[in-house]
């Protein structure tokens, strides 16, 4: 065990999070540190509470709260005795202009252009995985040299995200269930939409090659939910908290049972990942993550936004900044 560490704080979906931790473990074994995730920001457990070893088989050691009193110098500087804190307090007090920024994540993450901070605690933190900036440390490195970023994703996802035994058993009896082959379609509509005209027209397009396909919809919709089942037969999901008003569910201040729904999530990604074929926008985290998760190659995926240049542009900006 090191006495370097990597601290690996969370804010923001599932998707984005799970993504951006990689991004992180990833970068902890570039600079030999051992990595500590920190999702005690409210969102997917009470304040305070440590989610990821509730969600998910964690194979590190160090508990991130031991570093809670520390003082000692970190990298960034801004953390240094706030190791506490949360990436959301520490933008609400630090740098509230920087919410909606691509660039404003960095006052908040230790330098990822370089692999020799002398700081014995570093904290790693984005909203989005940022392997743009790792890329030639990446090359340079005969571990990663030669693989692409979906096999780094998926070798992570393996070794750090095994979900707990309740979201395992729950896919294992999902996949039972709907047999092969299937087809998966995840529908975010809440706080974000994608184009749900362009994901029907691919559904149907799907079963006229899959004539009578089950299908496993995953979204966060109780409208969209409704709309799906009315026009497609053999549709499944599971039973979850769906928000009456389409308002965000994972958030700190949300009234929901944390760590259940947050295990809905995953059952819900996981099967996705399950599935022969996967309908999804590359503008969500969470679907990709399934594709991640289940190795998918491009004749198994279809993603409604590959042809808008506004959300292509978007992603290439903040993978890069």
């Amino acid at each position: 065990m090191s006495s370097r560490v990597l601290l690996i704080k969370g804010k923001g979906g599932l998707g984005n999070r799970i993504l951006s931790a990689v991004c992180g473990l990833v970068y902890a074994d570039l600079t030999g540190r051992d990595p500590v995730i920190d999702w005690r920001d409210g969102s997917y457990a009470p304040i305070g509470e440590n989610a990821y070893p509730l969600l998910f088989k964690s194979p590190i050691a160090r508990e991130c709260a031991a570093f809670d009193g520390v003082r000692v110098p970190v990298s960034p500087a801004i953390w240094t005795g706030h190791l506490g804190r949360t990436p959301q307090q520490m933008i609400d007090r630090f740098l509230p202009d920087s919410h909606s920024k691509p660039t404003g994540y960095r006052r908040l993450c230790t330098d990822l252009t370089r692999l020799d901070a002398p700081e014995d605690i570093a904290v790693f933190w984005s909203y989005l995985p940022k392997f743009g900036r790792l890329a030639g440390h990446l090359h340079r490195d005969p571990r990663f040299s030669g693989k692409s970023e979906a096999d780094v994703m998926s070798e992570y996802l393996q070794r750090y995200f095994t979900p707990n035994d309740r979201v395992l058993s729950a896919v294992d009896g999902l996949s039972a269930k709907l047999g092969t082959p299937s087809i998966g379609v995840h529908i975010r509509y809440t706080d974000r939409k994608i184009p749900l005209h362009r994901v029907r027209a691919s559904l149907h397009k799907r079963l006229r090659l899959m004539p009578g396909a089950p299908i496993f919809l995953a979204t966060d919709s109780a409208q969209v939910q409704a709309q799906m089942q009315a026009e497609f037969a053999n549709i499944h999901h599971i039973p979850k908290y769906l928000a009456p008003d389409g308002g965000r569910l994972h958030w700190p201040t949300s009234e929901i049972e944390k760590l259940h729904e947050a295990e809905n999530a995953l059952i819900d990604m996981w099967q996705l990942a399950r599935c022969d074929h996967l309908i999804y926008s590359r503008h969500s985290t969470f679907s990709v993550t399934s594709s991640y998760l289940g190795r998918m190659g491009a004749a198994q995926l279809d993603d409604v936004d590959r042809l808008s240049p506004i959300v292509v542009a978007k992603r290439w900006i903040q993978n890069y900044a």
